[in-house]
């Protein structure tokens, strides 16, 4: 794998960034991050709603986020994500 290496906060593994989906902790909740531009801290997804399905039941923070996102908050980005990947 060339270029930064990021880990799926679904499934936990590692692949390069240009894989994964970016999203953000904004004060509105998660928000994805398709330019992979936006400030604060990211977390990353694969495409692939298994890894969707398996971060949405989680609990508790998101290390590389800080925050622990409500289960709706994740539900709202996960649905944000499907329409994007389509």
């Amino acid at each position: 794998m060339s270029g930064p290496i990021r880990t799926c906060v679904g499934c936990g593994a590692r692949e390069a960034q240009a894989r994964l989906r970016r999203f953000v902790a904004t004060a509105d909740g998660l928000r994805a991050d398709g330019r992979r531009r936006a400030p604060g801290r990211g977390a990353y997804l694969h495409c692939d709603p298994a890894c969707w399905t398996a971060f949405t039941r989680r609990r508790g923070a998101v290390r590389s986020l800080r925050v622990s996102p409500t289960p709706a908050d994740r539900e709202r980005l996960v649905a944000t994500l499907a329409e994007v990947v389509r």
